[in-house]
């Protein structure tokens, strides 16, 4: 796919006005989004991720590097240029940023109005995209009259009132509850695949990442520690990083706590085995086991699935007479390709 968004070698510093000090909020990151695809940016509080995103649409200028945007090279044209530019990028918010003054037609006629466009064309460009939100009916209620997720729609409606060809998504749905959540998500899902806008979601919450990218970008410490393919992020992390993010989303392996509590229940060895969507992945296991002649117990785990493919882990009990037998069916599982790792006693 052709590349929409290009940074390379960008960095951001900022000077502490109180000390003097030099804070690094995003440091060397060379990064392609491709057009037409979910990029998720995931990283904790003050791994630079909002730092990056304002680099992205230039409301901020890196310190070092270049940051490109459909061909146009926005570190390297004036301000007013910038902000012309600015028009094919739409932004949504944590918190809405609707004004409370306003209808909800009006909040989304609002840049179109900025723009120049004439009022015939806000009219009927405003009915469309709050009939795309599923709002036309609450065209002239005001914000406050609506729930967390009604006013996300209509930052959304407002975002693509531009006809934007990137829409940047900063912690959007960290404010609602996990079935609003899972609703704005599947809109924003829509937006990308009727109307092909690329998406750039920045948030903290890997769930959030696995319902809606296509690719990661995992950031820690103004970094981009690693890049993927979700699926291959969830099933595969290299880094610490992506590792912590996929077990907080999967919640397929037994915390230190729950480890504890199984132990006192089940004295075998406990062996974890990750699930992926491999044919016959779940019979090969079996056969291992009963190759060996070991006893398996399934005793935790989750199996989900990742863009319509299957992930997660399984946590057995392993017994045998010969212990030496679950040594042979790991091997054996191993040299299938199989990931198997054994829960130590803590």
């Amino acid at each position: 796919m052709p590349v929409l968004v290009e940074l390379r070698g960008v960095s951001k510093h900022y000077r502490r006005a109180d000390t003097g000090e030099t804070v690094v909020a995003v440091e060397d990151v060379s990064l392609d989004v491709h057009q037409g695809e979910v990029l998720g940016v995931i990283g904790y509080s003050g791994a630079g991720k909002s730092t990056l995103v304002r680099l992205v649409n230039a409301l901020e200028l890196p310190s070092a590097g270049s940051v490109t945007v459909a061909g146009q090279e926005l570190t390297a044209i004036p301000e007013r240029d910038r902000r012309l530019a600015r028009r094919r990028i739409g932004m949504i918010f944590q918190q809405f940023n609707l004004f409370r003054s306003r209808t909800i037609a009006g909040n989304v006629a609002y840049p179109l109005k900025v723009a120049g466009v004439p009022k015939a064309e806000r009219d009927r460009r405003v009915a469309e995209l709050l009939d795309f939100v599923g709002l036309l009916d609450r065209a002239y209620a005001y914000p406050e009259q609506l729930s967390g997720g009604q006013k996300q729609r209509v930052g959304i409606a407002r975002a693509l009132a531009s006809n934007p060809e990137l829409l940047l998504a900063d912690e959007a749905t960290s404010a609602l509850d996990p079935e609003t959540t899972s609703e704005v998500l599947a809109l924003l899902r829509r937006v990308n695949r009727e109307l092909g806008v690329t998406i750039i979601v920045i948030t903290h919450e890997m769930d959030a990442v696995r319902q809606i990218a296509d690719r990661v970008a995992v950031m820690e410490q103004g970094r981009v520690v690693e890049v993927g393919d979700v699926y291959d992020v969830f099933s595969t992390p290299k880094t610490d990083a992506a590792q912590r993010f996929v077990r907080t989303a999967l919640h397929d392996r037994p915390s230190p706590e729950t480890l504890t509590r199984l132990r006192e229940r089940h004295p075998g060895r406990l062996v974890t085995v990750q699930i992926t969507d491999e044919a016959g992945l779940q019979n090969r296991i079996d056969a291992a086991f009963r190759a060996a002649g070991v006893t398996a117990e399934l005793v935790y785990g989750g199996v989900g699935e990742i863009r319509e493919r299957r992930i997660g882990s399984l946590t057995y009990e392993l017994s045998a007479a010969d212990t030496t037998a679950i040594d042979r069916a790991v091997a054996a599982l191993r040299a299938d390709g199989v990931t198997t790792d054994e829960e130590a006693a803590a």
